[in-house]
């Protein structure tokens, strides 16, 4: 399959999963080896047959969906966003829930893949030091629509390239080797879930103090579904809660009353409730 065949398939067919061309054009080549695979595996000789396939087979349709779909994470990615939460921000977050009489932070990952991120807060939380009260819980919820990534995200189990962003001593600290892998150790997954929902179509219930939605909706999804993704996003976040995008995603147009959080940081605040005010 040519390169530029293959681009122009993409063209044609993302717009139908309301994907963006645009946020593909550098992983296309991830998302075409998948195609092939699949063409080959179906004894079809082009794109154009595969095409034919589609326009008939909305299940084939819901298995192009799938393939782009591009799962990359590991630990700490984004180290300025990361040094920015556990410095100042989830100190923050707890602070602002303990003054409405809390006792828990409320996190969402969407779009969690194997895991790295949630575990990456929770080791935030856990190994670097935090000002707020020793009882704050800090609940995490990861969300994939990837049932594979998901059961490597609950099995917690890493390749020591995962963590070449993360702090030195964090596998020392917190993870086991068990042959060439390395293992978080139970007390680092307490309070955490994982669950199997696609953003496009579900959401947990909120309200959350944090989300993390990276390299996901703001990359790869059409226009209009961006601004229905951000929508769903603004309304499990908390006044004052905190949404972290990837670090070269920006909020789409109209994306309303957010503000940053952080001078150059892909990080937003959705402001509090104003008291009084007029009638």
């Amino acid at each position: 399959m040519r390169d530029q065949d293959c681009v122009r398939f993409l063209q044609a067919y993302l717009p139908r999963l309301d994907l963006n061309w645009a946020g593909y054009r550098k992983v296309r080549r991830t998302v075409c080896k998948r195609i092939g695979r699949r063409m080959r595996e179906l004894g079809l000789s082009d794109l154009a047959a595969y095409g034919r396939l589609l326009e008939r087979n909305s299940e084939e349709l819901a298995r192009l969906d799938a393939f782009c779909r591009i799962p990359i994470s590991r630990f700490y990615r984004d180290r300025a966003v990361f040094d920015a939460l556990g410095r100042t921000l989830l100190p923050d977050l707890a602070e602002r829930a303990a003054m409405r009489g809390d006792r828990e932070v409320r996190c969402w990952s969407a779009g969690c893949a194997s895991g790295e991120e949630v575990y990456t807060l929770r080791l935030l939380w856990d190994l670097v030091p935090q000002p707020s009260d020793p009882n704050m819980r800090l609940t995490i919820l990861g969300t994939d629509a990837e049932e594979v990534m998901l059961r490597r995200a609950a099995a917690a189990c890493y390749p020591r390239g995962s963590f070449k962003d993360a702090p030195t001593d964090w596998p020392e600290r917190a993870f086991a080797r068990e042959n060439d892998m390395l293992c978080l150790r139970l007390e680092f997954r307490r309070d955490i879930v994982f669950r199997h929902e696609d953003i496009r179509t579900q959401q947990p219930e909120g309200p959350f103090d944090l989300v993390l939605c990276r390299n996901l909706a703001f990359t790869y999804f059409a226009g209009d579904l961006q601004r229905r993704t951000l929508a769903a996003i603004a309304h499990r976040l908390r006044p004052g809660g905190l949404l972290v995008l990837g670090a070269h995603e920006r909020l789409p147009a109209g994306a309303g009353t957010f503000v940053r959080a952080g001078a150059a940081l892909p990080i937003w605040r959705k402001p509090a409730k104003k008291k009084g005010g007029p009638r």
